[in-house]
């Protein structure tokens, strides 16, 4: 390889590097010059790049075949089996998910079905959901070094990760043009699910993304590759990647609130500089506090919708956080009955939940005696021992939650099979039940988030699935939601003692026990003191 092919490799190439190259050639002896050569021609297969793009599609100032970065070669190259692809898969999407750069480019590339093989896992919408996370990955732009003084940069990393960059705004830009605004919502709203799973970093980088101060995808304004997408050219500007997410102060400061609230002192810093940035900003304050306190997540978990004969979109999102590992571990305080019922409904489980009896009390038809829903994973199976003309005793055997209904769900779910039900596959059931529209899986997951089973404890959340449940007609959903105005709580409601008497009221009269000895209560009181 020739130092000019190896600079051309590396991202460099522009005449003042090409001069350079002829200087240090004229001023290198011939041998040296040969041994020079030999060298970097023996280490090609190492040094090599393995693509070879146009820098921006051939428009601006910069050359034609510059690279971006090597990959490491992946096992499902050359056309393996759907195993190997599924596994290469869900291993890009856990680093992806984690804010892995290059594993984002990865993906997107795997929807993109750049790759013949690829083609059963061709997605548009998801393609252009990793390349937005690419490119507003700070690992993607950040530099690690110096510019030079002729506007080069010093460091080959940095110049491969800008050629990736600007390949990668082409490539949402093309993609989101043959968008409606149904398909660029769904983009938008899962960036934000990802984005929010990252805590505070995730939710700075949501209140770059609507700041105007900063570039379309939230890098530096001044970002080479921004200031090319932000021209009005049809060959560098990208209008569609521009417009997906509108600039708008209120969300700019909306999501820079929620990265302060996870307790992240920079996030602190960086919201009382976005007050301090713009003098009509400090008058946000009031209103977007309200805001944050009522703001939920576009999704319970990542959408595992995929075409026909892909690879289930799984959530790797991990918020590894005490909260989180707290909540799932008490995961096994919620009956196994509720589980039960979320499997039953998603058609992945039939007939009644299995059932303890345990001999003992009252053995009249009305009272027959103590039971106790399963609650651990390998209570599915109940042995009965039986007495007499009915059973007495039913111990929990070793078995298991029936593998077929434990291997339906987490294909559902692109989750990895396995013998055991888990935590969050119990948790996940719950949600997938209430999300489709299951009204006692919404009362059950509502219920989670405010006692933090399973999930660490959110009141908006809660609100929400109580809100849900309630349109169903759930009188314990209504009760619970007169709680929420009664008290105001947390701000997720504002307090409003009107609707709190109106919720408990209809609650009472459909016939919800704690609601309807309330109002008995008050019936009473009003009858013994009829001048009130």
């Amino acid at each position: 390889m020739s130092i000019s092919e190896d600079m051309r490799c590396n991202g460099a190439g522009d005449k003042t590097a090409r001069r350079t190259g002829r200087k240090l050639m004229s001023r290198v002896p011939f041998r040296a010059a040969a041994a020079v050569m030999l060298t970097a021609a023996l280490s090609l297969p190492l040094t090599a790049c393995d693509v070879s793009v146009d820098w921006l599609g051939g428009g601006g100032d910069g050359p034609r075949g510059v690279s971006g970065c090597p990959r490491p070669p992946m096992a499902d190259n050359g056309g393996a089996g759907f195993n190997e692809q599924e596994r290469a898969v869900r291993y890009f999407r856990k680093h992806a998910f984690a804010n892995d750069f290059f594993s984002q480019l990865e993906l997107a590339s795997r929807y993109m079905a750049e790759r013949a093989t690829d083609k059963n896992l061709e997605d548009p919408t998801e393609a252009s959901v990793w390349l937005v996370m690419a490119l507003t990955n700070p690992e993607g732009f950040a530099p690690i070094n110096r510019t030079l003084k002729n506007g080069q940069m010093a460091s080959r990393f940095d110049k491969c990760r800008a050629v990736e960059r600007s390949v990668a705004y082409r490539k949402l830009e093309t993609l989101l043009a043959r968008m409606d605004n149904s398909e660029r919502d769904k983009v938008r709203d899962r960036v934000i699910y990802i984005q929010a799973q990252l805590g505070a970093d995730g939710f700075r980088t949501l209140g770059r993304l609507y700041d105007d101060q900063y570039g379309p995808m939230g890098e530096p304004v001044d970002n080479r590759e921004a200031v090319r997408a932000m021209m009005r050219n049809p060959v560098d500007g990208r209008p569609n990647v521009i417009s997906l997410f509108p600039r708008n102060d209120v969300d700019a400061y909306l999501y820079n609130y929620k990265a302060a609230e996870t307790g992240d002192v920079g996030a602190y810093v960086m919201l009382k500089d976005f007050e301090k940035s713009a003098p009509e900003r400090s008058r946000y304050g009031a209103f977007v506090e309200a805001k944050a306190k009522r703001w939920v997540s576009p999704f319970e978990f990542y959408p595992p919708d995929a075409p026909a004969g892909g690879v289930p979109h799984s959530d790797e999102s991990r918020p590894r956080t005490d909260a989180y590992e707290y909540a799932l571990s008490r995961m096994d305080e919620l009956p196994f009955i509720h589980v039960w019922r979320a499997l039953v409904y998603l058609d992945l489980a039939q007939g009644s939940a299995p059932v303890q009896r345990v001999s003992g009390g009252a053995d009249s038809d009305d009272n027959p005696g103590q039971e106790r829903y399963p609650v651990g994973p390998n209570d599915a199976d109940i042995a009965q021992v039986s007495g007499g003309s009915r059973p007495t005793e039913a111990v929990y055997s070793a078995g298991r939650v029936p593998p077929q209904t434990l291997s339906a769900l987490r294909a559902i779910l692109g989750r990895p099979d396995g013998s055991r039900m888990t935590n969050l596959d119990k948790v996940r059931a719950i949600q997938l039940a209430a999300t489709n529209g299951s009204s006692q899986a919404q009362l059950v997951l509502a219920v989670m988030y405010s006692e933090g089973v399973g999930v660490p404890t959110d009141y908006a959340r809660a609100y929400y699935w109580y809100q849900q449940a309630e349109k169903q007609g759930s009188a314990e959903a209504r009760f619970a939601m007169s709680t929420y105005f009664a008290l105001g709580l947390s701000g997720v409601a504002d307090q409003d003692k009107a609707q709190a008497v109106v919720l408990r009221l209809d609650s009472a009269l459909a016939g919800f026990r704690p609601s309807a000895s309330r109002l008995q209560a008050v019936l009473n009181q009003i009858s013994t003191n009829p001048g009130r």
